[in-house]
């Protein structure tokens, strides 16, 4: 009679449990007449060597976190007088994922040790034998394996001991993984690195705001597995599910549906009304951790925009292991009935009517890393997916992937949802003006407009950098006529282009701080022979960064001739005392201006978002950042506004310090035009570099950020 014991940590559906393993929770007995039949006393997941080898050293736990495709090591501790030799074709390993593990379903795989393991299959190999005390076995992942939480299970002979848990991971260092990215530096970028920067504004004024990934941080990986978890595809049928996570086209389409909450309890529930009195205004955001704590914890989280949807979905296609890059596209259109045109509908004053369409100043998405087998390799590459829940997709509110590839060559016909994105990227725009008779004529148009200096952070760099061409060809190119035929062919639309005669535009000021006086221009130019007299009308109004006008906060208007290659001005004064009680956080004016000759029936108009400038945060730190020791920051900041701020505060994060979680300090009031200062005091646990993140909040400045790096020394 041989005994074999096995102390076992395995408990279903738990990934914490795996990090037990080897201290035990649970013995299980066997006893078997079969002197072939190891002896084993525990097994050792060889975490540290692991986690380093496999690039996965820095989610800091004591569990096995492996990517796919590549070899892992375990060592099989046998017990005192166990059998010197090893029979390998006396045991077999067996590994397991999701709720009902199947052959079928690659779920389920069995497979015996080889002279060596193979980069294909599961594969497993002994490497070491050293009699009576160890055995290191070699174990390699399918490259086309499901991720998932595994569990590990030796075969022998019929007596199974489980010998723990693991969690397999995309793997984009394997040349075999559909996520495969040839290149270190874009790897670093794409996969490990946890801050970066989301760029927000106007085509004309980009600003880059820092963003904490964080998709490292203790916890966000079992959170990660729980969105999966949760949707409602595993709930209607786990088996196919689980199994379709071998495909990052699968994953990635499940979470842009699961990251908002439409009905299905996703992460983030979205608000553009302005009211967020019943959670936290979204650009009070530093990082994804918090986001994705407080989901886990007690369901959607209130509230989110494009760029927070974008950062969370963002975090969690690198936790998984899925290349990843925030993308903001300036001069997004929302095409609702996607005919490939805009229509701006106004009446013969000027004032806007409502249409389903619209232009975003700027909307956030973003794009992964993948191989297209459905599509063909020329679509291989950077995949858009867009989690804010803009329209359905096959009845849910999801987007993509689809290949930007196809997207700049107007290949619409290819999924996912790419002619949605084809038009937030190429749409045209239409102006119309709807007469007294209840006709529509257009008077102006742009082609454009739409999908100007799509942006992303740069590799290794903390700069934007320019992918419009990665998107589409250069406007008015052979290339780009040639693509937009062909969109045409599939949308049934033609061309619009703009018409010559009067020509407006819209100059600004130098300085356009917050809380300053300032003056704008809207210039009338008449390139046509005659002279024309015309009513000309300059508006200001507040507006989101998703193109919703607010209130009027300016208006100028004039009855001009203009001579035929002359020009005449309109200027219009913008104070704070009329656009400060309207403008929202994001600090927006759209200025249009509008030149009406009702004797020939001709219309002219130009807009121009401007973004007003934030006071800048001065970040200070006190002494030298060396682990364990206390460190302080020192924020400074000028109130721009000429009145008083109520219920200032400030809230950092500190990667690797803080861990997602935000400290506050709250400052109180501060006098108009005066500094506000705060000191806030933490304690760096981790050598190596870091990045600070700072929010400034009060009840007239909002949502106003900075960072810092920063080194800590052992």
């Amino acid at each position: 009679m041989l005994q074999i014991s096995l102390t076992s940590c395995y408990t279903a559906g738990s990934l914490a449990a795996s990090a037990a393993c080897t201290r035990g929770t649970r013995d299980k007995t066997f006893t078997a007449e079969m002197s072939q039949v190891l002896d084993i006393e525990r097994c050792d997941l060889n975490f540290n060597s692991n986690s380093n080898s496999h690039h996965t050293e820095l989610y800091g736990e004591e569990r096995l976190i492996v990517r796919r495709g590549q070899p892992f090591e375990i060592i099989l501790h046998l017990s005192s007088g166990s059998s010197d030799k090893v029979d390998e074709s006396s045991f077999t390993f067996i590994v397991e994922t999701g709720p009902l593990p199947r052959k079928e379903s690659d779920t389920k795989v069995s497979f015996s040790p080889q002279s060596s393991t193979v980069d294909t299959e599961w594969s497993a190999s002994v490497t070491n034998v050293f009699p009576g005390h160890t055995i290191t076995v070699s174990i390699s992942s399918s490259p086309n394996a499901p991720i998932g939480v595994y569990s590990l299970t030796l075969d022998q002979q019929g007596q199974k001991t489980s010998l723990g848990q693991f969690i397999l991971l995309f793997n984009a260092w394997c040349s075999k993984d559909a996520v495969y990215m040839r290149s270190k530096e874009k790897r670093q970028e794409y996969v490990l690195a946890q801050q970066g920067q989301i760029y927000k504004g106007s085509s004309k004024r980009i600003k880059g705001k820092p963003w904490n990934f964080g998709q490292f941080s203790s916890g966000i990986l079992d959170i990660c597995f729980k969105i999966l978890d949760d949707n409602p595809k595993f709930v209607s049928d786990a088996d196919a599910d689980v199994s379709g996570r071998r495909n990052p086209i699968y994953v990635t389409r499940v979470l842009s549906a699961m990251i908002n909450d439409c009905n299905d309890r996703g992460v983030l529930v979205g608000n553009w009304s302005g009211d967020f009195s019943d959670g936290a205004h979204p650009g009070t955001w530093l990082g994804s951790a918090n986001i994705l704590r407080q989901w886990a914890e007690s369901g959607p989280v209130r509230y989110g925009q494009c760029w927070v949807f974008a950062a969370v979905a963002c975090t969690v296609s690198r936790a998984l292991g899925i290349p990843c890059r925030v993308v903001t596209n300036f001069g997004s259109a929302h095409d609702t009935d996607a005919n490939l045109v805009i229509e701006k509908l106004y009446d013969e004053n000027g004032e806007r009517l409502h249409s389903g369409d619209s232009v975003w100043n700027f909307h956030v998405w973003v794009d992964s890393w993948m191989t297209r087998p459905d599509l063909g390799d020329e679509y291989d590459g950077w995949q858009t997916s867009d989690p804010t829940p803009q329209e359905t997709s096959d009845g849910v509110f999801c987007c993509g992937p689809a290949s930007v590839k196809a997207i700049r060559e107007g290949e619409l016909t290819l999924k996912y949802d790419a002619p949605f994105i084809f038009a937030e990227v190429n749409a045209d725009v239409a102006e119309l003006v709807r007469l007294s008779n209840g006709e529509f004529v257009q008077f102006d148009g742009s082609t454009k407009s739409v999908g100007c200096f799509i942006s992303t952070k740069a590799v290794g760099l903390n700069e934007r950098h320019d992918i419009t061409h990665q998107y589409k060809y250069r406007e008015g190119s052979e290339e780009e006529r040639r693509v937009y035929e062909k969109a045409k062919h599939h949308n049934k639309l033609e061309k619009r282009g703009e018409k010559p005669g009067l020509h407006l535009k819209i100059k600004l000021a130098e300085n356009m701080i917050v809380g300053s006086t300032f003056e704008v221009f809207a210039v009338l130019t008449n390139n046509c022979m005659d002279v024309r007299s015309c009513t000309f009308l300059f508006f200001a109004t507040a507006v989101g960064y998703n193109g919703k006008l607010g209130d009027r906060c300016g208006f100028s208007s004039d009855r001009v001739e203009v001579p035929s290659g002359e020009e005449r001005r309109l200027s219009l004064q913008l104070d704070y005392d009329s656009y400060g009680p309207v403008i929202t956080s994001d600090g927006l004016i759209q200025l249009s201006a509008i030149s009406i000759d009702k004797q020939t029936i001709e219309y002219c108009k130009v807009e121009k978002t401007i973004v007003l400038d934030e006071p800048d945060i001065e970040i200070k730190l006190e002494g030298e950042a060396a682990v364990n020791q206390p460190m302080t920051v020192e924020l400074t900041m000028l109130n721009s506004l000429p009145e008083p701020l109520q219920d200032c505060s400030f809230t950092i994060e500190v990667t690797d310090v803080t861990d997602g979680k935000p400290i506050t300090e709250k400052v109180g009031t501060v006098g108009a035009k005066e500094e506000v200062k705060a000191s806030i005091t933490f304690i760096p646990t981790t050598a190596g570099p870091g990045a600070l993140f700072v929010n400034f909040d009060s009840d007239k400045l909002n949502n106003i950020k900075s960072f810092m790096d920063f080194i800590v020394k052992q």
